[in-house]
């Protein structure tokens, strides 16, 4: 089987081939540190932290990059408002970025560099493009020259002509207006402005342009071209647009084989915005009265294939809830019944450690590599999972209440690992939690006692309570044949 990528350059599904065989360079378009970060940033994370994931597993050394903007606008703004300085904001959301996205199990990139980290290179850079001709000095500012880039709109599949023809608003709105030879024309350089942060340049003390901090700091890190280049499709014009035309005219190289981009986030069918009041962080969602486990709303977010819109509603994350507890129950399938079905390694540390299994080759996995090779289809890989979580719950089921189940003890253990491991790939995981039973044996003893006596004097509502006041201890009741009563912690 091949994996086939979407690739938004070429509008169409393609092969992937990495450039060097067997290693893959990616790139993601990391966030602007000025706030928490919000479910749309996480469905990006989740989606390409599962793409490298599934890369990783099928053989590919992989380097993962992933930015942080830590000089913009709105990082300024946010510092003019609370009296602080950027390099504070930014550190504050930079470290909040990695505990939200931890919670949601993303793996760390190999690297995450900075704007302010990359200033030599981002220099340099402009002062290639100026040298052949694509960028000019105007006024302390250095603009991009578009129109000395032919391919400019490739990617967008935008052309100068149409968007220039509804763009009079907007250019005389623009107050650089003047400095540029060309409406079009996009900052590389700012000339510094009382009270900001600035750098010294050949072209004077200021600050970069947005989209020059990723071109500098994808060839500082990964070299003129890479592998993969990801974000999300709000970033495919212009940011990602100007990416291209400033790499490709400075090196004469593609800038990135595959372009590759999520769809977007919304609320109950409307854009997320905090104009509409439907702005959702990451962490007021987890750190919510009755909030969700983070792995079902990991799971909520790769429900959907990528590239597709996906709508949050309380009735989505409601039903991730549901499947995320019937994951877990094949998740945990080794933890609760290995002991009985005479495995071995039930008390090993390395017990139920994915990195510790070797799965058989199954129609499961076919399944599962055959979803995921197709551009990555999380959704037709999760029902794979499901199959296997929901037959090993009906197996728990039968070991519980009858004590022994339909299949044999090594084809329990194959599909438990099977689905343990493939579950990893999609960066869900589920580790059994300490048993806490706030009664001791003789107490439960007792109100089994008391609850079987409600049973014979028919007062079955007692009955039902005693065995509620015991669930809610963590304690569940099986009742037997011949009057006998099991329990076992939840």
């Amino acid at each position: 089987m091949t994996l086939t990528l979407y690739n938004t350059l070429t509008r169409r599904k393609e092969p992937f081939e990495p450039i060097e065989p067997g290693k893959v360079k990616m790139y993601c378009c990391g966030v602007t540190v000025y706030n928490y970060s919000h479910l749309g940033h996480a469905r990006t994370y989740v989606v390409w932290d599962t793409l490298r994931r599934y890369l990783r597993w099928r053989g590919y050394e992989v380097r993962y990059v992933q930015n942080f903007t830590d000089i913009d606008d709105k990082i300024l703004n946010k510092a003019r408002e609370e009296g602080s300085t950027m390099q504070e904001v930014a550190d504050r959301y930079t470290q909040a970025y990695f505990e939200d996205m931890q919670r949601l199990n993303i793996l760390d990139a190999d690297e995450y560099p900075r704007a302010t980290h990359t200033l030599d290179g981002i220099k340099r850079l402009i002062h290639e493009l100026e040298q052949k001709g694509f960028a000019y000095a105007s006024e302390g500012d250095v603009y991009y020259s578009v129109r000395a880039f032919p391919q400019y709109g490739k990617l967008s599949g935008r052309k100068l002509e149409e968007m220039q023809a509804g763009a009079s608003g907007r250019v005389e709105a623009d107050p650089d207006a003047s400095k540029k030879k060309d409406p079009f024309d996009f900052a590389l350089w700012k000339g510094a402005k009382p009270g900001e942060p600035a750098w010294d340049s050949n072209w004077g003390s200021g600050r970069p342009g947005w989209h020059i901090e990723c071109s500098a700091m994808v060839r500082d890190e990964l070299g003129e071209t890479i592998d993969i280049h990801m974000g999300g499709a709000d970033l495919i014009f212009p940011h990602h647009e100007n990416e291209i035309a400033q790499s490709e005219a400075a090196t004469g190289h593609p800038l990135a084989r595959y372009w590759l981009h999520n769809g977007m986030l919304n609320v109950s069918g409307e854009k997320m915005s905090k104009s509409l009041g439907n702005f959702t962080t990451v962490r007021a969602l987890l750190d919510s009265p009755n909030a969700p486990d983070p792995m079902a709303v990991r799971l909520f977010l790769l429900q959907a294939q990528y590239r597709k819109p996906l709508d949050f509603t309380e009735e989505g994350l409601t039903s991730a809830k549901n499947a995320w507890e019937t994951l877990t129950e094949g998740l945990l399938f080794g933890f609760k019944h290995g002991e009985a079905l005479g495995w071995t390694d039930t008390k090993d540390a390395s017990f139920g450690d994915p990195a510790a299994m070797r799965i058989p080759e199954s129609e499961a996995v076919k399944q599962f590599q055959k979803e995921m090779d197709d551009d990555l289809n999380t959704a037709g890989a999760m029902a794979v999972l499901f199959e296997l979580a929901k037959e090993l719950q009906k197996e728990g089921n039968r070991l519980t209440h009858e004590g022994k189940a339909l299949s044999d003890a090594q084809t329990l253990r194959e599909q438990w690992q099977t689905l343990v491991c493939l579950a990893q790939i999609l960066g869900l995981e589920a580790k059994p939690v300490e048993e806490t039973i706030a009664l001791d044996p003789t107490q439960i003893e007792a109100l089994i006692e008391q609850r079987q006596a409600a049973k014979k004097a028919k007062n079955f509502a007692e009955a039902d309570r005693i065995r509620e006041e015991l669930k809610a201890q963590g304690i569940a009741l099986v009742d037997k044949p011949g009057g006998v009563v099991e329990w076992h912690p939840v």
